[in-house]
């Protein structure tokens, strides 16, 4: 990092090829970055603690794992109150089914990404749950019928 704390040239090279890999060894990854593994061990250390890197997962495939079914929900409350807003976001964080949740401007105040087992259950838990959650006026819903493109990575240059 920088005298500021701010990710250098060579820290941008490390961001940049965890995300691509994020198991790399670390000897693997000094030899892509061009440094020994000691001081790129350091860096990615204090990326992390700087709060560059929030995590390490493994991406699955829902639909080989049995959960097929995507829809996408906009949701619209009646008041946009902070307190309202943060009381749907803790009931959003509660709901196994939803997966993503986002405060967004517009016409919908959020938007929800559903990941279930199929149809049925997604439609059971916006008609039984979603709907009649306090505060909920409006919901909209889209299945995703096709993911023609899915890269959830910061598009580091």
């Amino acid at each position: 990092m920088d005298r500021h704390g701010k990710p250098d040239t060579i820290d941008w090279k490390i961001l940049k090829e965890l995300q691509r890999e994020g198991r790399i060894s670390n000897v693997d990854l000094a030899g892509r970055v061009g440094l020994s593994p000691p001081p790129t061990l350091r860096r990615v250390q204090a990326l992390e603690e700087g709060g560059y890197i929030s995590g390490y997962r493994a991406r699955l495939a829902s639909a080989k794992l049995g959960y097929g079914a995507q829809v996408i929900a906009l949701v619209g409350l009646k008041s946009q109150a902070e307190h309202e807003m943060r009381e749907f976001e803790k009931r959003a964080k509660a709901w196994p089914i939803v997966r993503e949740c986002y405060a967004v401007s517009g016409s919908a105040d959020y938007i929800l990404k559903c990941a279930g087992r199929d149809l049925q259950s997604i439609n059971s838990f916006i008609l039984d749950a979603l709907a009649k959650a306090p505060n909920v006026e409006s919901v909209k819903t889209s299945h995703i019928v096709r993911v023609a493109k899915d890269e959830p990575e910061v598009p580091l240059v």
